[in-house]
């Protein structure tokens, strides 16, 4: 306790360069949080990330983000990110139900590209934007469909014979695959690289919506924040009112400084990292809750000591614990930091800082809090403390005689 202003120095230094860090070089949200594709493939050569990089970008996608994985069973494995999604705008989709013909009210002529047989009666979309899913009152022309979809911008129709297909013929129902972002970016860097170098099909293709992507980080807000508070309602419940401050400034000051480590070393924030936050919420406030049950059973035991000293003594009989408890998974991490990869990697990363943060926080940040609220708002407790410490001096080895002959 003798330390406590230098440490909680060092804390107030690292959160507010956490703060600074959230504006530059700020967070880097992943597609989970601001929407896009993600592509994950192995190349076939040996390919400069820059030259990568240049090639998404010559084949239309604005800001790509090409990150290399380091991979030993996997050469020249890449993760291709782009904010381009394959969902299709309000503006495509009219486009698109009227070159099928099913707007009732257009005016078509005899000869016109739209003869009664092929007027569509139902037009349906895919979430993700790829299929669209057409019905006909009698048996459908897929080679007339096919064209008129060809000419279209914004939307491509999978080259083969895998483009059209019949999904019910007794229903005359179509599905027409449309060439999704992930499959646009793969044709895109075989003519720029060449077939020799680009894979036939990627590893992985993942997409997700601006929309869905706000949504999310709303909810992974929602999630700490709701946490945060829980714990509060039951530190103060399961302890004491003057206990649960210093355990949420524990939190917040924990969870702070693990997000200013993934800013500082531009990781990126995706679900991984929120499910790595609450993590280190359960961890950090169990940690502290063994402190503080320390704490509670040594007010009761040494009636005498202060709150400072109290606190000293009890950091003291659980320091053992903790350096065992946070040793062993600290070790654990870091194996997943430098053997991981991808998520799992970033993850580690989190959870290793937010752990070390959270084990110092119990200490020096937790208790520290506890003994200035009980010193600020709870000072009767002090002055009893104070009182029965001059009554034992008072009626100590002659102390007795001294205070009957006062009394009389």
């Amino acid at each position: 306790m003798s330390k406590r202003r230098y440490f909680l120095g060092a804390s107030v230094l690292l959160l507010a360069l956490s703060v600074v860090s959230f504006v530059w070089p700020g967070l880097r949200l992943g597609t989970d949080f601001k929407g896009g594709t993600e592509v994950e493939l192995v190349m076939k050569a040996d390919v400069p990330v820059a030259d990568v990089r240049a090639a998404v970008h010559r084949a239309g996608f604005e800001a790509p983000e090409v990150v290399s994985v380091t991979d030993l069973a996997r050469p020249n494995h890449l993760l291709i990110r782009v904010q381009e999604v394959s969902i299709l705008t309000e503006a495509e989709k009219a486009s698109i139900r009227q070159r099928l013909c099913l707007e009732t009210d257009v005016d078509v002529p005899p000869g016109d590209r739209c003869p009664a047989a092929s007027r569509a009666t139902e037009v349906r979309f895919s979430p993700g934007g790829d299929k669209i899913s057409v019905r006909y009152p009698g048996a459908p022309d897929l080679a007339l469909i096919a064209q008129q979809l060809q000419a279209l911008p914004g939307v491509a129709v999978r080259g083969g014979a895998g483009g059209v297909v019949i999904a019910s013929e007794r229903d005359h129902k179509v599905d027409v695959h449309l060439d999704s972002k992930g499959d646009q970016l793969l044709d895109g860097l075989r003519s720029q690289l060449g077939a020799d170098k680009v894979p036939e099909q990627a590893l992985r293709v993942e997409w997700i919506g601006p929309k869905a992507g706000a949504q999310l980080r709303d909810a992974a807000i929602h999630s700490v924040a709701i946490a945060i508070c829980v714990i509060m309602a039951y530190i103060a419940v399961r302890f004491d009112l003057r206990f649960a401050p210093g355990g949420i400034v524990a939190l917040v000051h924990d969870v702070g400084i693990a997000l200013g480590a993934m800013a500082i070393t531009h990781r990126e924030i995706t679900i991984s990292t929120v499910a790595a936050m609450l993590t280190i919420v359960g961890y950090s406030i169990n940690d502290t809750v063994i402190v503080y049950d320390r704490i509670r059973e040594n007010l009761i035991k040494h009636r005498g000591k202060t709150f400072h000293d109290i606190i000293n003594l009890s950091v003291s009989e659980t320091l053992s614990r903790t350096i065992l408890t946070s040793g062993s998974v600290l070790l654990s991490v870091a194996a997943f930091f430098f053997y991981g990869t991808g998520v799992i990697k970033d993850f580690a990363l989190a959870l290793f800082v937010g752990v070390l943060a959270g084990t110092y926080s119990s200490i020096y940040v937790a208790a520290p809090m506890t003994e200035w609220i009980d010193r600020k708002w709870f000072g009767a407790s002090a002055t009893k403390v104070k009182r029965r410490k001059s009554k034992a001096k008072t009626t100590g080895p002659g102390g007795a005689k001294h205070q009957a002959q006062h009394q009389l």
